[in-house]
């Protein structure tokens, strides 16, 4: 038998992760702790690489850590957000390099900030998103990082988005319609009129995206489904309208692109299907795509690189192993490895990710994947049924620290893609219209069978697990078919869908449309709404559930918990439920994760029989 992974090991802080080479490439920052925090650390660059003798932490982050930030182009500060207990009110701030002095760039309550654009054309300039004078919407300020100075550019008028070509000028913009679509504006200049470059249906809105501006600030990437299932790499001729396809896949839409750093044109393009395909567009970076794709068996990431196009930052996705980062030199066209986000698991057994797919009810075809425990065998398992969050999202292969806990701890981990889901084409996505509860359960309620008819499962001990969306679903399955579930985990997940969407947080008011067009209109919808929420139907749960919530959660608020648990406790029902105080949409703080996951496994033991930790 393997051993046992400890959760410190698979939910602690990592060691590493996240580098960023500085413009220059001078030097590297990444994230890591500092006194069990997350901060920010950096280290020279030499000929011979990275220095890390030399390594300082230049953050002082002592509660929820640090988990994104960017260089600015001026290679002087470093910048990060951070928000207050979960509550993601993010404010902006910097850490200048020379000095080690640090500075709140946006120093207002309950505001929420978000990096729009950085451009080498205005080193020392940030075009930064903020929603200080209306919390539904987010003007437009250039932040001066020499003197600290925010200058309101653009008060936004109900515009859900801004795009900025590369010299930081503001020249998109998404403009949300009443049927749940959006118009895509551009301008010409700052100076003048927005016009509508092409209207996205909300039909077409599920697998359709902005990418950016070309270098000539002439067209625009784009993704779209306009006219086809799947999204296709379009570009936008800004003058005549014209869309030129690049890249285009029946089976699934485009996930991403690699842009060319001064030109802004697309390199190589990703398909996200069971595993990532990649599609080299500009054959000036094939041979070093070929060089990069020999470095390591995993999905590779591209993940930056510095001005002057020399070194590129890859990270290597790995289903039985952590995240592997590596630098790429293309002028000797090698890489070196960085480092793991994870060391220490390389000591254990760790389980492969396999993709899988069946025919729903309606013949519609569902993908997933399973992972089995590595040494327990394929047949008769206990299984627990991990959904997914969103739900307009997907899961991928690749590195999932819940499914290699739940592998270890003698489960089959099953991860389903319910129609809802992202990736597989706007068709798929609506597909979920207005069936939570219905036949996005109803997928899952057909994997468990799937799983079942091919030997893999033990009817008799599958638990449905999730946070979020998957949270929701955990109490959908407890309370909608509790005879198919022997106990469920709800982790943030919402028991009330009219309360879910009266309570959504101010700034996604705009985008409201297509929330209701996906889950219904709390306006119109009461009764139907009702009939998709658990609580409707509490006094029905017959199994045990674990129940988590963050306290500060401002998309799925505490009272969607706290609905529940008052239901619970009225009909007598067994239930664990834990409040984090200094938490929100998820647990941010090892400290926290290591509670909740200690109290998981020990209630999936006690029903499913696996194995824990002590």
């Amino acid at each position: 038998m393997v051993e046992l992974i400890p959760r410190e090991v698979l939910f602690g802080n990592p060691e590493r992760v996240s580098p960023h080479i500085s413009p220059d490439g001078s030097q590297l920052a990444w994230i890591a702790p500092r006194d069990g925090v997350l901060n920010v650390w950096v280290a020279p660059v030499t000929a011979a690489g990275v220095d890390w003798d030399a390594a300082k932490v230049v953050t002082d982050d002592t509660d929820r850590g640090i988990r994104s930030f960017t260089w600015a182009r001026d290679g002087q500060h470093l910048l990060y957000v951070q928000d207050t207990g979960g509550d993601e009110n993010w404010r902006l701030y910097d850490v200048d390099m020379g000095t080690m002095a640090r500075r709140d760039l946006t120093p207002f309550e309950d505001i929420q900030a978000r990096i729009i654009a950085t451009r080498k054309s205005h080193r020392n300039e940030v075009l930064v998103a903020m929603n200080r004078e209306n919390p539904q919407l987010h003007d437009v300020f250039k932040l001066d990082l020499t003197t600290g100075e925010l200058d309101k550019l653009i008060e936004n008028p109900g515009y859900a988005g801004w795009l900025a070509d590369e010299d930081l000028v503001v020249r998109g913009a998404i403009a949300p319609l009443p049927d749940g679509g959006f118009d895509l504006l551009v301008r010409d200049s700052a100076d003048a009129e927005w016009r509508t470059l092409l209207t996205i249906t909300a039909d077409d809105a599920p697998a359709s995206d902005v990418l950016a501006f070309t270098g000539d600030g002439n067209s625009l990437l784009a993704i779209s489904s306009a006219g086809t299932d799947t999204g296709r790499l379009v570009k936008i001729d800004l003058a005549s309208g014209d869309a030129q396809v690049l890249l285009e896949d029946p089976e699934a839409d485009v996930a991403g692109a690699t842009l060319h750093p001064d030109t802004r044109e697309p390199q190589i393009v990703e398909v996200l299907k069971d595993r990532t395909e990649y599609h080299v567009l500009d054959p000036a970076v094939r041979a070093d795509w070929e060089a990069i794709e020999a470095l390591h068996h995993g999905d590779p990431q591209p993940i930056g690189r510095d001005e002057a196009d020399s070194t590129w930052l890859i990270a290597f996705m790995d289903d039985a192993g952590p995240i592997q980062y590596y630098a790429f030199d293309r002028a000797t066209r090698t890489g070196r490895h960085l480092f793991s986000s994870r060391p220490e698991l390389s000591g254990y057994g760790l389980a492969h990710m396999e993709p899988f797919s069946f025919k729903a009810r309606d013949g519609l075809t569902v993908h997933g994947y399973v992972t089995f425990p590595p040494d327990g065998g394929r047949s008769g398992l206990p299984t627990v049924l991990n959904v997914h969050g969103g739900p307009q999202a997907r899961d991928v292969w690749g590195w999932d620290p819940e499914a290699q806990w739940l592998a270890n701890r003698g489960y089959l981990c099953v991860q389903v893609n319910y129609r809802g889901s992202t990736g597989y084409g706007k068709s798929f996505v609506s597909a979920g219209d207005r069936e939570w509860g219905a036949k996005m359960h109803d997928d899952l309620l057909d994997a468990v069978q799937y799983t079942v008819d091919q030997g893999w499962a033990d009817q008799d001990k599958v638990a449905i697990y999730g946070g979020s969306y998957g949270g929701y679903a955990a109490l959908v399955g407890a309370a909608f078919t509790p005879d198919v579930f022997r106990c469920a985990v709800d982790i943030v997940g919402p028991s009330n869908l009219q309360t879910l969407l009266d309570t959504i947080p101010p700034y996604w008011k705009p985008m409201a449309a297509q929330l209701y067009r996906r889950v219904g209109n709390p306006e119109t919808d009461k009764e139907f709404l009702w009939s998709r929420s658990p609580l409707s139907r509490a006094r029905d749960i017959r199994i045990p559930l674990l129940i988590a919530q963050g306290a500060n959660d401002p998309r799925v608020k505490q009272a969607e918990s706290e609905q529940i648990v008052a239901a619970l406790k009225d009909a007598g029902i067994d239930y664990e439920y834990m409040l984090f105080p200094d938490e929100g949409h998820g647990f941010a703080k090892p400290a926290n994760r290591l509670k909740f996951y200690a109290a998981a496994e020990r209630f999936l033991a006690r029903y499913l029989g696996g194995r824990f930790e002590e």
